[in-house]
């Protein structure tokens, strides 16, 4: 693990996806509303984080890695924070394009006592015009002999297109391992990437698979293979863990790393940053998983949008080495199946 750790400094990841803040208030409830029965929240803080596709760059940072990242801001406020916070990591935004109409994506949550009371969202959600594509495509070429690997981050924003991934498809020639983070309505996007990481609810909806048990969690997993022609699928399954299907008929059923569960917030974009470094840098899918499994039970344990680090990932490696289920994750060698499609 340590030696690969080592590995992470030289390991270039772009990052290709929607954009946007997290910002959080927080504060205290002592009193339901006299105009209508709601909270009044009495605010004590506020955080401007970054979110979406930026968080999977900030994550691959915090552990080590190389990051380049593209996207689309707004020409407002936010989008100017956002290109900060970026440089003052250390990321080049050279590959971030400003469209002059749209709203830099905002996720607010209001926080009391530890437990989000509302959120809303400020966006734009238009996909993005030829001449914002053509420009995307430009930084991705110009990115190819810098980076191992893709990472797509689909909030279904308007950033991932279907064309969008058809180019980059074409540019990298499977030369590049391209991972996704898959959203509901976009299944039919992404044929031939290398890996994509939906939850229960996406690999139901991207299969055609009701999953109640793992018969049909089995199913989803092995209908999702054939269907876009990649190498593997890793479904994450909340307080279950993850399932990791590959090419070869392998399932392997890594069971949750997580203490306690408080916000769920950025754990998938945690958990394809982890993967998607691990594997360039060289580990195997399995190990890859488990190490992205024990760095998504760090991020959960917290309340609101964070990233991880090598040695979280080693201390929750270590506390583990007590429990039989995780140190031996069920693998199964699975029986090839007609596709129903």
């Amino acid at each position: 693990m340590k030696d690969l750790f080592k590995k992470f400094s030289e390991t270039g990841i772009l990052v290709i996806g929607d954009l946007m803040v997290d910002q959080y208030i927080w504060g205290k409830v002592k009193r339901i509303s006299p105009e209508a029965p709601v909270p009044v929240v009495e605010v004590s803080e506020e955080n401007l984080l970054l979110g979406g596709a930026t968080n999977v760059a900030h994550n691959i940072l915090s552990l080590g890695g190389k990051v380049f990242i593209t996207g689309v801001i707004g020409r407002d406020e936010m989008g100017k924070l956002l290109i900060h916070k970026l440089r003052e990591k250390g990321v080049q935004t050279d590959g971030i394009i400003v469209e002059q109409d749209r709203l830099t994506a905002v996720k607010t949550r209001i926080i009391a006592h530890n437990q989000q009371v509302v959120r809303f969202d400020k966006e734009t959600k238009t996909e993005i015009g030829r001449s914002t594509l053509s420009l995307i495509l430009e930084y991705v070429q110009r990115s190819l002999p810098k980076i191992k690997a893709i990472i797509i981050s689909d909030y279904s924003k308007g950033v991932i297109t279907k064309n969008l991934i058809k180019e980059i498809l074409k540019l990298t020639n499977s030369r590049i391992f391209i991972a996704v983070d898959p959203k509901i309505g976009h299944f039919n996007y992404y044929n031939g990437v290398s890996l994509i990481t939906p939850n229960i609810d996406e690999a139901s909806y991207g299969s055609g698979v009701n999953i109640i048990d793992e018969r049909t969690l089995t199913k989803a997993g092995e209908t999702l293979l054939k269907k876009l022609k990649c190498e593997a699928v890793l479904i994450t399954r909340g307080d279950k863990g993850m399932s990791l299907f590959e090419k070869s008929g392998k399932a392997t059923h890594i069971p949750t790393f997580a203490k306690e569960v408080y916000d769920v917030t950025g754990a998938g974009d945690t958990v394809i940053a982890t993967f998607t470094l691990c594997h360039s840098a060289g580990a195997k899918l399995k190990e890859a998983a488990i190490f992205a499994n024990h760095a998504a039970g760090v991020v959960v344990g917290e309340v609101g949008t964070t990233v991880v680090t090598p040695e979280d990932i080693m201390t929750s490696i270590r506390l583990s080495k007590g429990r039989k289920d995780i140190l031996r994750p069920k693998t199964s060698e699975k029986a090839k199946i007609k596709p129903s499609f």
